[in-house]
C-alpha cells in the first residue's frame, strides 16, 4: 500500500506547489484576460474560451488545480464583466470532474489505477480516450442547455492585469507547458511534477522568496487522502469486497459505473475507488468503467470529491453562493447523462 501511496502524495504536493507559485506569478490571470480579449465581448465565446482553459488544466495539471485555481479566476472575471457567476463556477467544476479521464495526471484515482494497468499490461491512454471525449462533450452540451440565456450576454474587454516579474511569469508558464509532454511520456509523473516543483522554488528562492511558505504544501489534503486509504484499507479487510461485489456483480460496466457513482457521492470518490478496485480488476474496460462511475458520477454531492470540496471554499470566498440542493438538481441532469454517454463510448 505504502509504495502506491507515494507517488500518489509526491505528485500531489508537486503539482500544488507547481500551481500555487503559478499563480503568484499571474500566469492564470493573464490566461484569463486573454480568454476575455480574444471572445471579443462576446460571453458564449468566453465561455468556450473558458471550457478549453479548465478542460486543459485539468487533463495536465490535475482537477484539483483547475477547481482550486482557475475557479477564482473565472469568479473573478464573471464579477469583473457583470456575468452571473454560476455559469463559469459550474463549468469549471464539472470540467474538473468530467475531463480528468484522459491521462493518469488528471486525476488522483486515474494514478492509483495506473498500478493495475500495468499488472494488466494495458495502455491507459488506449482505453479512456473515446470515454473521455463523450464526458467532455456531453458536459459541454449539458451546461450550453442549462446557461442558454446567460450566454447570449455581452461584456467590455477589461485591461490586461500588470505583471510584476517578467522572469517568473515566463518561467511559471514554461514549467505549466512542459508538464503535459513530459506527463505522456511514460516517466514515473512524480518525477516530472518533483523537478517542476523544484525549478520554480528555486526560481522564486531568487526572485520572490517572499513568496515561498509552508503553506504552499497543502498539508491538511495530503492528511485527507492518508486518512482515506486508512479508512478504506480498514473496511476492506473487513468484508467490503463482498458487498460490492455484490452490488456491482455481473459483466454489466454501466452498472459497475453506477455503483461506483454511489459510492463516490455517499463517502467521497477515492474511498470509493478504492473500496471497488478489487471488484474491477480483472480487465482494462472494467477499470476504466469504475474510473468513469468514481470521476464523472461524483457531482451529485458537494462532497463527492476533494476537488468539489475545494471548489465550494472558493466559491465561498468569492461570495458566490452555491447551495447543496442548486447542486444537486443540476447534477441529477448531467450525470445520468454523463454516466452512461462515457460508459457507451467506452463499449
Amino acid at each position: 500500500m505504502v509504495e502506491r501511496i507515494a507517488p500518489v502524495l509526491v505528485f500531489l504536493v508537486a503539482v500544488t506547489v507547481i500551481a500555487e507559485l503559478a499563480d503568484e506569478a499571474k500566469v492564470f490571470d493573464v490566461a484569463a484576460r486573454e480568454a476575455a480579449h480574444l471572445a471579443r465581448g462576446r460571453v458564449w465565446r468566453l465561455w468556450l474560451l473558458v471550457v478549453a482553459l479548465a478542460t486543459g488544466l485539468t487533463i495536465v495539471l490535475s482537477l484539483d488545480t483547475c477547481a482550486v485555481l482557475l475557479t477564482p479566476v473565472v469568479l473573478a472575471m464573471a464579477r469583473q464583466l457583470d456575468i452571473p457567476p454560476k455559469l463559469f463556477a459550474f463549468t469549471t467544476v464539472w470540467l474538473a470532474a468530467t475531463a480528468s479521464l484522459l491521462l493518469p495526471v488528471s486525476n488522483l484515482t486515474n494514478l492509483l489505477a495506473l498500478h493495475q494497468f500495468r499488472r494488466l499490461d494495458a495502455d491507459f491512454v488506449a482505453v479512456s480516450w473515446r470515454p473521455a471525449i463523450a464526458a467532455i462533450l456531453i458536459t459541454v452540451g449539458v451546461l450550453a442547455v442549462l446557461f442558454h440565456r446567460d450566454l447570449r450576454r455581452k461584456y467590455v474587454v477589461p485591461p490586461t492585469p500588470h505583471v510584476d516579474d517578467k522572469v517568473l511569469f515566463c518561467g511559471s508558464a514554461g514549467v505549466c507547458l512542459l508538464l503535459g509532454p513530459a506527463f505522456v511520456s511514460g516517466i514515473e509523473v512524480a518525477w516530472p511534477a518533483s523537478i517542476g516543483a523544484i525549478l520554480l522554488v528555486g526560481l522564486f528562492a531568487v526572485r520572490r522568496r517572499a513568496a515561498l511558505r509552508w503553506s504552499l504544501v497543502p498539508a491538511k489534503l495530503v492528511a485527507t487522502v492518508v486518512g482515506l486509504f486508512l479508512v478504506v484499507g480498514f473496511l476492506t479487510d473487513h468484508g467490503l469486497n463482498t458487498v460490492l461485489s455484490r452490488i456491482a456483480g455481473g459483466t454489466s460496466e454501466l452498472r459497475l459505473s453506477a455503483t461506483a457513482a454511489l459510492g463516490a457521492n455517499l463517502a467521497d470518490n477515492l474511498p470509493a475507488y478504492l473500496a471497488m478496485e478489487p471488484v474491477a480488476a480483472d480487465s482494462p474496460h472494467r477499470m476504466m468503467a469504475l474510473l468513469i462511475g468514481v470521476n464523472c458520477g461524483c457531482l451529485l454531492t458537494l462532497w463527492g470529491s476533494l476537488a468539489t470540496l475545494l471548489w465550494r471554499d472558493r466559491c465561498d470566498a468569492a461570495r458566490v453562493d452555491i447551495s447543496w440542493w442548486s447542486f444537486l438538481w443540476r447534477g441529477l441532469i448531467l450525470t445520468p447523462l454523463v454516466v452512461t454517454g462515457a460508459v457507451l463510448a467506452l463499449g
